[in-house]
């Protein structure tokens, strides 16, 4: 049986792999990235009140920062300010024009506040973990953030733990694709009866199916399987085209949206990135392994979705087109997902 780290044996491995980043260096050494934060708890870490009532209306007087949440290879960061927060204790949200988010509070367990010393400066940031150590939610300042009340907050939220070590619970696989192929004709009907994109989920639960369970029995017109190469042909016909578009990342804690154009696609080995001033995306393009085209009715006509999945069959992200009044693309979105290519159901 090993032994399990002690936190100055973290310590001493951090210090020695100064430019590997904290998910990576976890990975190395067997441990969360939590507990790894967790090691530096009273040097350079503070443990935080981690419930997003308390954190969030705190973090709405830092003016100007960076927002991430990230699922699995696929990072989505957003640069604005926080405000007009919706509490609730199932979820909850905060939207501003740059900061959309959803919030599901249960997995909100571990808060930390960090400060780095970066070759620029300190680096302030606040981090938050589900129970099984995994990144939920993440906020860095930026050279314009409010440093005195990102201070303030913190000795407010400070918890007074001081222990190093970090229990976590056994992490959660993710669920894979649940359908019952005997219901595919219920599915089709109670889909054509939907009225709003939400309704979804619900109608999936109520035939005891999941997402991408739903879409590999229920076909064509709804749901199209598409070339695992669509997710970045999407993102280059969307830059080239200048429309917009709504994209989704999100864990079991946190969906983070982006609402706007692509303007600037860069390509780093398998990653492919978004790097615009106010909105960065990194996608890793090799660990995915399904793409869907699905169309759901709504109120406002339909509505178009591109979705990939990784091989364990979690979604990585969602995009959808704009349809706000004044801003809509649905259909130059629409006209791009239609034309990208179908992988035949036999295959």
């Amino acid at each position: 049986m090993t032994t399990p780290l002690s936190p100055n044996d973290i310590r001493i491995a951090a210090s020695e792999n100064p430019k590997l980043r904290e998910k990576d260096l976890a990975k190395k050494l067997g441990i969360t990235e939590a507990q790894l934060i967790a090691s530096f708890t009273g040097l350079n870490v503070t443990r935080i009140d981690a419930n997003p009532d308390t954190l969030i209306p705190a973090v709405c007087t830092f003016g100007e920062v960076m927002a991430l949440t990230r699922t699995g290879d696929c990072v989505h960061e957003k640069v604005g300010e926080y405000g007009n927060y919706h509490p609730g204790k199932h979820a909850a949200m905060t939207l501003t024009e740059h900061i959309d988010l959803r919030i599901f509070p249960a997995q909100w367990v571990h808060g930390f506040a960090v400060v780095k010393e970066k070759e620029n400066g300190l680096q302030r940031s606040i981090q938050v973990f589900d129970a099984a150590g995994d990144a939920i939610h993440k906020i860095y300042l930026r050279d314009d953030s409010d440093v005195a009340a990102y201070d303030e907050a913190i000795a407010k939220l400070a918890t007074g733990e001081t222990s190093q070590p970090l229990d976590v619970a056994p992490r959660k696989a993710p669920e894979p694709a649940k359908a019952d192929p005997a219901k595919a004709d219920i599915l089709r009907a109670e889909w054509d009866k939907l009225t709003d994109t939400h309704q979804f989920l619900r109608l999936c639960s109520k035939l005891k199916m999941n997402r991408l369970g739903a879409y590999r029995i229920v076909g064509a017109p709804y749901a199209r399987l598409l070339d695992p190469s669509a997710a970045n042909e999407m993102l280059q016909r969307v830059q080239s085209s200048g429309i917009e578009i709504m994209l989704f990342v999100g864990n079991r804690g946190c969906i983070q949206i982006h609402t706007g154009p692509l303007k600037n696609l860069r390509m780093m080995g398998p990653w492919q990135n978004v790097m615009d001033p106010d909105f960065n995306l990194h996608l890793r393009l090799d660990t995915i392994a399904e793409v869907w085209a699905v169309t759901k009715p709504t109120q406002r006509g339909p509505a178009v979705s591109l979705e990939a999945f990784d091989k364990e069959g979690a979604l990585i992200f969602q995009a959808f087109g704009v349809g706000k009044e004044g801003r809509n693309s649905r259909k130059e979105w629409g006209e791009i997902i239609q034309t990208l290519n179908t992988i035949e159901e036999a295959a």
